[in-house]
């Protein structure tokens, strides 16, 4: 179970501390307190009532949990026949290959904030200042000059996206050099340069979600997860594991939430009327 891509394969980055009892568990400080050895579960919920229709148990990583997110889709699709129209999540969930898979490949709406880092802190024009064009493939910035992936023919093509899947979109230095906005725009470098990702559709479909009252509605939905989580600390207190390794987190994790589950549907059932005396 080491082996798998969610408990350790899903980010190349060496851990800096190692659990000798219990090497699959990784130290973390997500919340306020001091940090601890930990396993985070991930549940995929029906927004209409916060029924759990999949579990996984995963290490305390970002990249862990969007695999674990594609998992249950893909398990709940085969098992359940189940096919989410939409998926809300946090940020952890925005990243452009994830956005990507979803809108491309599952032709669900991503009700997720986008994970972006393009912002900057020199007061200089961020990339989204500007504009994209999809008739020749450019980016026109706030002087009017086209940015564009390459400004030179190769003998042997170069393939356009690097290993992120980002492509780099350069203007030439002759526009920036006699650009009035260079300084506001480039003052370090003889021309600038802006980073657009292969799945940008997904991304700017996200951004335009975000903009609706749908994407409200959803923020609120959210808070059902949420609930679901303090739940399981607080009233079930599934604050520390009883068991070790990957799988005993796995079935600690699926207990958990049945009996969750459990409580939710004894709820929605109707209490029957008393017959008359």
């Amino acid at each position: 179970m080491l082996d798998d891509a969610a408990f350790g394969g899903a980010t190349p980055v060496t851990p800096k501390r190692l659990n000798v009892t219990d090497p699959a568990a990784r130290w973390t400080a997500a919340s306020r307190e001091r940090a601890f050895y930990s396993y985070s579960t991930n549940y995929l919920i029906d927004l209409d009532h916060a029924v759990i229709v999949d579990v996984e148990a995963t290490t305390s990583i970002r990249q862990a949990e969007v695999l674990a997110q594609r998992r249950m889709i893909e398990r709940t699709q085969e098992r359940l026949v189940l096919w989410p129209d939409k998926l809300v999540a946090d940020t952890a969930h925005g990243s452009a290959p994830n956005l990507g898979w979803l809108v491309e490949d599952q032709g669900i709406e991503p009700h997720i904030p986008v994970f972006d880092k393009s912002a900057r802190k020199d007061d200089t024009f961020e990339r989204s200042g500007f504009t994209y064009v999809h008739e020749d493939d450019s980016s026109i910035c706030p002087g009017g000059n086209r940015l564009r992936p390459s400004n030179r023919n190769f003998k042997t093509p170069r393939p356009l996206a690097n290993a992120d899947g980002f492509i780099r979109y350069r203007a030439s230095q002759k526009d920036c050099q006699s650009c009035h906005l260079k300084q506001r725009c480039t003052p370090n470098m003889a021309a600038r340069k802006i980073m657009r990702s292969i799945h940008e559709g997904a991304r700017d479909m996200a951004r335009d979600i975000a903009t609706t009252d749908a994407y409200l509605v959803s923020r609120r939905q959210r808070k059902k997860v949420e609930m679901l989580f303090a739940h399981l600390k607080r009233i079930l207190k599934l604050d520390r594991l009883r068991l070790r390794d990957p799988n005993g987190a796995k079935d600690e994790f699926h207990l958990a939430a049945a009996a969750q589950n459990l409580r939710k549907l004894a709820k929605m059932k109707p209490i029957p009327e008393l017959a008359p005396a």
